[in-house]
């Protein structure tokens, strides 16, 4: 598989997780900024790092499982390996701008200005 091929598949991949959203705040995991990592070997095998917005969130599995089914419909990979990183804390300065705007949209207060008031951080450092 060429790099082509490897960046086509990115791109098929990352289409078909717009459609999965978050169970706490309803915005698409890729806008979220929950995709923390897609490796497609030269082989056709897929590794794919998410996160959650809380390590606590319940249907974590659930999200595992949904973004492993989402690849599978989305490309013809020869294996897939979804790991959950609780790790790496996810914080709304990850959410691309379309996420951002869409929280925006939903809720009716900027999710990351009033995060980085709440850690003391200033505003021009998170916009």
């Amino acid at each position: 598989m060429n790099e082509k091929e490897k960046g086509e598949w990115k791109k098929k991949i990352i289409q078909g997780l717009h459609e999965v959203y978050d169970p706490e705040i309803p915005i698409d995991i890729v806008n979220l900024g929950l995709i923390y990592q897609i490796d497609i070997s030269d082989d056709g095998d897929v590794y794919v790092r998410i996160g959650a917005t809380t390590p606590a969130c319940p249907v974590t599995e659930d999200l595992q499982y949904t973004v492993e089914q989402v690849i599978k419909e989305s490309i013809p990979a020869k294996s897939i390996r979804v790991e959950l990183d609780l790790d790496t804390e996810w914080t709304p300065l990850m959410m691309t701008e379309e996420g951002r705007k869409e929280f925006i949209r939903k809720f009716g207060y900027d999710i990351v200005k009033r995060w980085a008031e709440r850690m003391g951080i200033e505003e021009e450092k998170v916009t």
